[in-house]
Formats: structure tokens, sequence, C-alpha cells
């Protein structure tokens, strides 16, 4: 039954531990999970301890799904512990910090 699961078109199964990492800018990493032709895609993003971003995040061209995994994730208005979920509606935007690190997992239903 497992080898039928794993065998389906489209399912897939990744680690973190063996996504490619880039380094977004000094402290912020990036590991693709996930991502499809409508241009859907799945993230993890890791921010070490007092790392930001260096400008406005904009959500173009669609809404971003974020769910904090671990740490304390701040948006530039207040902070966000472990356990929480945002959702940033299409033309939003934040800019993403973080004085004690944090790891998000990041969801762009439209790309």
């Amino acid at each position: 039954m497992l080898s039928e699961i794993l065998d389906q078109p489209g399912y897939v199964a990744v680690t973190v531990a063996d996504a490619p990492v880039r380094e977004l800018f000094p402290g912020v990493r990036l590991r693709p999970l996930w991502s499809n032709l409508s241009g859907a895609h799945a993230n993890i993003l890791e921010m070490d301890p007092g790392a930001a971003w260096p400008h406005r995040d904009v959500h173009e061209p669609g809404p971003e799904e974020v769910f904090v995994v671990a740490g304390v994730f701040d948006d530039g208005a207040r902070d966000y512990p472990a356990g929480t979920f945002l959702h940033a509606p299409a033309g939003s935007w934040h800019v993403p910090a973080t004085t004690t690190g944090c790891t998000l997992f990041l969801f762009y239903p439209e790309g």
C-alpha cells in the first residue's frame, strides 16, 4: 500500500534537510519544497536572530500564507510566536524581521 501512495502522479514528499538552500539576504535563507506549473509553491524560510528583510516584501501576483514553525516572526507591525498562521492578501506587504530567529512555512497558492 505504501508504494501505491508514493507512486501517485504529483505526490511529493521532501524533507527540509534535503531541500536546496539559497541565501536571500544576510541571515535569511529560503528552502524550496514544492512548486507546480501554475506557479503555486511552498518554501521554508529561515531567519537568524536579528535578521531583517532590507525592503518591503510585496505579495504579488497572489497572496502569501505564512505559518510560524519556530521562533518569533515580526512583520514590521507586531510579533507572532510559533503556531501563528498569517494570510497576506495579494497587493499587501510587510517587512519581515526577527529578534529571536524564526522558521516559517510559506505557501503561495497563486505563484
